[in-house]
């Protein structure tokens, strides 16, 4: 069984920056993306970004231009820069496996609060 374990979410000011890591204990062979995923109080969760095996990267319409994800396959983490946020980024943020052929992996998930 793998752990994610997300870290880097807090309280931060609109228009500032947090920068949100996602640790896999250890390397996931059938993994075919890595994902940020966020949940605010009382709505689904949404899909943030994502980025393949092969570097390609998507973005929520919202945070595009905003957000960036990327991965260290060395260290078996994957990032989320976000930068500009707005109280509507307000969530608890997931990282998410999708793997090929088995189960997904989901971490505990971080808080980010972005108000003043």
């Amino acid at each position: 069984q793998v752990q994610l374990v997300e870290s880097g979410g807090g309280l931060v000011q609109p228009g500032g920056s947090l920068r949100l890591s996602c640790a896999a204990s250890r390397t996931i062979f059938t993994i075919a993306a890595m994902a940020w995923y966020r949940q605010a109080p009382g709505k689904q969760r949404d899909l943030v970004a994502s980025i393949t095996t092969s570097g390609r990267t998507s973005y929520l319409d919202s945070v595009k231009g905003r957000f960036t994800i990327s991965i260290d396959n060395a260290k078996n983490t994957v990032y989320l820069q976000m930068n500009s946020l707005k109280p509507e980024d307000t969530a608890v943020y997931y990282c998410h496996a999708a793997r090929i052929g088995a189960s997904d992996y989901w971490g505990q998930g971080t808080q980010v609060t972005v108000s003043s």
